[in-house]
């Protein structure tokens, strides 16, 4: 209905007063070409009076501003999407206008920010394509699979990104842009491994809401969903990797409540309407039930910590609990995995080196890969080749017998299988199981 309205009328009204308080002069505009809708975001010094249209035969949308002006021309934006050009001019004596040309017909939605973090107010405006279902990032297996023997998905999480950059290394590093960088290392991980097939949530700059990045996971059917981050803290020396697991009772730790806190409140500083506080209320009532995908959550989230550990330091060398938003799928195993502190210079330097990166990939696609081989879902390759799929990267502290008695198998076949002389073993090697005890 709508998209045959657009088709039909030259002038579409689909916005009113937005808001009553005094007018803002509109400082700055930028835009953000997501997967199913362009951004744009108008910084303002104030709240303000705004009313929306549309225009067809050329498409544009018309933006007037009550008691507002351009502070510095907005010429010079970088526009993204399905924007191709933006004017301003007066509409009356005292109303700014704003149209942006379109290179398509699309469907508005418009609402207010109040000042978080950096910004100031906002207005945004999302540009929805009107006839295109939302676009999910997919990459092909590198390697065939039988019929029959379907992949596991791996969703992997790039965290922040758009106007929600994260926390910023002491070099100026931001987090949206290195765990961007080490979440396309993984997929290519992951895609060239036999039986396993990466689905990003985004692959280039823009902002997800936090319920919407794990709904991704759940559309696509996913086995296992990674949200990738870089933490930060005020003292530069704070260093290593931590591993995070959904609690919703309490976090481990005053650290990790507040590491909680501040990556929940990506929503605030990305910018998130409120108007379906209802469906949000009714994911987080369903997400108390998810007892089973908790445990398998934790399971996996031991394998990924133990391959962290093989290739730097840990900072908690247990799996943590907190009540990430991000975590809260009711049925997909999730984990938050902070790759190192990228408010440590040492480490921020080694976050920006692609070889380090690839590292990380490594590490964290062989701690995926030992799980799945020791539990692997009915109909996968997992399940149908497991001599070929079994195997365990030693982690610091790991003992051959207690290697053996968490694979459900023998200290003299492991021995066996591995040609081991002693039961020595060191952190980082790679054994494989015996399929029998």
């Amino acid at each position: 209905m709508i998209a045959a309205a657009f088709r039909r009328l030259a002038v579409v009204a689909l916005a009113l007063i937005a808001g009553r308080a005094l007018a803002g002069d509109v400082q700055a505009v930028r835009f953000w070409d997501a997967d199913d809708h362009t951004r744009v975001v108008f910084d303002v010094n104030g709240p303000v009076n705004y009313k929306l249209f549309t225009l067809a035969n050329p498409d544009r949308l018309v933006l007037d501003i009550a008691k507002s002006r351009v502070s510095k021309s907005l010429d010079g934006a970088a526009l993204e999407g399905a924007v191709k050009r933006v004017r301003t001019g007066r509409q009356g004596a005292d109303t700014l206008r704003v149209v942006l040309d379109l290179d398509r017909a699309i469907q508005p939605k418009s609402f207010l920010l109040k000042p978080a973090d950096q910004f100031g107010h906002r207005l945004v405006i999302d540009l929805f394509d009107v006839e295109s279902a939302p676009r999910v990032v997919k990459r092909e297996a590198t390697l065939p699979v039988a019929q029959g023997e379907r992949d596991v998905i791996i969703s992997i999480d790039a965290g922040h990104g758009g106007d929600d950059p994260g926390a910023l290394g002491a070099k100026g590093s931001r987090e949206k842009d290195i765990t961007l960088s080490v979440a396309k290392a993984l997929a290519e991980r992951i895609d060239a491994e036999p039986g396993m097939k990466a689905v990003l949530t985004r692959d280039r700059d823009f902002f997800i809401p936090l319920n919407r990045r794990y709904e991704i996971a759940r559309e696509q059917k996913a086995d296992l969903f990674i949200s990738i981050h870089a933490d930060a803290f005020v003292k530069s020396q704070a260093r290593g990797s931590s591993v995070f697991v959904l609690s919703n009772r309490g976090a481990t730790s005053e650290a990790a409540r507040m590491l909680a806190d501040r990556e929940n409140s990506s929503d605030l500083v990305g910018g998130v309407s409120i108007d379906d506080k209802d469906a949000t209320l009714a994911a987080v009532l369903l997400d108390l039930s998810q007892g089973a995908t908790m445990q398998a959550s934790e399971e996996v989230a031991n394998n990924v910590l133990r391959g962290l550990g093989r290739i730097g330091n840990l900072h908690k060398r247990e799996v943590q609990r907190a009540n990430f938003v991000v975590l809260r799928s009711p049925d997909v195993p999730s984990m938050l995995v902070e790759t190192t502190f990228i408010s440590n210079p040492a480490e921020e330097k080694r976050l920006n080196d692609p070889a380090h990166r690839e590292k990380l990939a490594d590490a964290l696609v062989q701690g995926v890969r030992d799980y799945f081989a020791t539990t692997p879902p009915p109909g996968t390759w997992f399940a149908a080749n497991p001599q070929k799929a079994r195997h365990h990267i030693v982690a610091r502290g790991e003992s051959l017998s207690l290697i053996a008695q968490r694979h459900r198998v023998s200290v003299a076949s492991l021995k066996r299988e591995n040609a081991l002389a002693t039961d020595t073993v060191h952190a980082g090697a790679v054994l494989k199981i015996p399929t029998a005890i």
